[in-house]
């Protein structure tokens, strides 16, 4: 049993290794194809502000090794925020509301310390990943999603899920499960909204010409006379 507890101490490893290179698909689709179909700006800045308040709450419970994954999410996400906020994305009503969360935040923490800070984090996922939700529910085709970033985030809560039941940390039990939860939804609606997405002008092209340029057996019948050789089939001649 102690093994197995030692062995669980280390979730937080197998977390930092899935939050990471978390953002990185998504960066690398957004910058490749400026397609933000799909993507929340306020998810986005909502991730990097809730993870640094996560660094802080895993700083002052010395859980040393979730702090790797917490500032680098924290770093990644507030890149990818810039970038749609570079992209018209940014509203002023969500960062209006955003600013009163860190507000609030902050004053959880001033008030009640790494209590406090941790009541408000209990929520804050759920907070966290609503728009995405929303947005990625009200989107016809995500196409500039990346399902890549999503199944790296259902690795990382799921191993978020597991420590919290072993530490017992009800805080960190409810990260992971609605992290799960909502990275479940949001893969189920980028392969529900793939399948269904109609073929691109070059796709369908391909197919059609696919179809036109298939192979088509050689006709068999007589062959076309030769005013001096009779008749010819090919290289030959048949008198």
């Amino acid at each position: 049993m102690s093994v197995m507890g030692d062995l669980l101490d280390y979730a937080p490893i197998a977390a930092a290794a899935f939050a990471i290179p978390q953002f990185l698909p998504q960066l690398r689709k957004l910058r490749a194809t400026d397609d933000t179909a799909g993507v929340s700006w306020s998810w986005a800045t909502l991730t990097s502000v809730n993870n640094a308040a996560w660094f802080l709450y895993f700083a002052l419970a010395s859980y040393w090794t979730a702090l790797v994954p917490a500032s680098t999410a924290t770093l990644l996400a507030g890149t990818l925020a810039i970038m749609l906020g570079q992209r018209g994305l940014a509203k002023a009503r969500p960062a209006v509301l955003i600013s009163s969360w860190v507000v609030l935040l902050i004053a959880g923490f001033t008030v009640a310390g790494r209590t406090g800070l941790g009541t408000l984090l209990t929520a804050a996922f759920i907070l966290q990943v609503t728009p995405s939700l929303w947005t990625a529910y009200r989107t016809a085709h995500l196409t500039g999603v990346s399902r890549g970033t999503w199944l790296l985030i259902l690795g990382e809560l799921s191993c978020w899920t597991i420590f919290g039941i072993h530490k017992p940390d009800p805080r960190l039990i409810t990260l992971g499960v609605t992290g799960v939860t909502a990275s479940a939804l949001m893969l189920a609606r980028i392969h529900r909204t793939r399948r269904h997405q109609p073929l691109s002008s070059a796709n369908a092209e391909r197919r059609t010409e696919r179809w036109w340029l298939r192979p088509r057996p050689a006709r068999r019948g007589p062959c076309p006379p030769s005013p001096t050789h009779g008749r010819v089939c090919g290289r030959q001649s048949v008198g």
